[in-house]
């Protein structure tokens, strides 16, 4: 069963809480399965060696990973209307898997968590869209014939599922913010069966 690759970082539970609802919706289509993957964090600071495999949560995203997937939902909270550091860290790392076109025309959508309303959710957004590019994927947004899109006063955004979490805290889902989500996903793995070999 071909794999939607869900890779995230999420420091407070907020974007992980995002990438579960995104798989549910991946997990929904028929013929489809979500891949749960992390990135560890980064420090400037040098110091002990991180285990290679998280103390809790899915694993570490590998090469097998990006190499088996038939779409890719990239999530990271707002850093100054940023994709945060981590996950920036393993994308410019994808270089090899740029030149062989490892992703090349997969389907590809995006989603983040700000502490603010208007914290550069659609910056970050556009942030993580962007290396997708490069790498030939096939953008997926959210239309707006997702209605929740015309009623959140919390999160969502046509160019991908976001949450707003006003407290640092794990603050839970809305429930606009948890159709969107698995909207994406089911957008994402659908398309996913329709892209299956367009490009091999």
């Amino acid at each position: 069963m071909p794999d939607i690759l869900v890779l995230y970082y999420s420091r407070h539970g907020s974007v992980a809480n995002l990438a579960a609802q995104v798989g549910r919706g991946i997990n929904g289509v028929a013929g489809m399965a979500a891949r749960l993957r992390t990135v560890p964090p980064v420090t400037a600071a040098n110091g002990a060696r991180l285990p290679d495999v998280p103390g809790e949560g899915p694993p570490y995203v590998t090469g097998l990973d990006l190499a088996e997937c038939a779409g890719l939902v990239l999530g990271s909270p707002t850093r100054f209307g940023n994709m945060a550091a981590p996950l920036k860290y393993f994308l410019d790392g994808t270089g090899s898997d740029w030149l062989s076109g490892t992703l090349r025309g997969k389907p590809a959508g995006v989603f983040t968590s700000t502490s603010s309303l208007h914290g550069g959710q659609e910056s970050t957004l556009l942030s993580m869209a962007l290396p997708l590019l490069h790498h030939g994927m096939v953008l997926v947004g959210i239309p707006y014939s997702e209605s929740a899109l015309a009623t959140t006063r919390t999160g969502g955004s046509p160019y991908g599922a976001t949450h707003f979490a006003p407290n640092s805290v794990d603050t839970p889902l809305s429930a606009d913010e948890v159709r969107i989500a698995q909207h994406l996903g089911r957008r994402i793995a659908e398309a996913a069966l329709r892209l299956q070999g367009w490009e091999q």
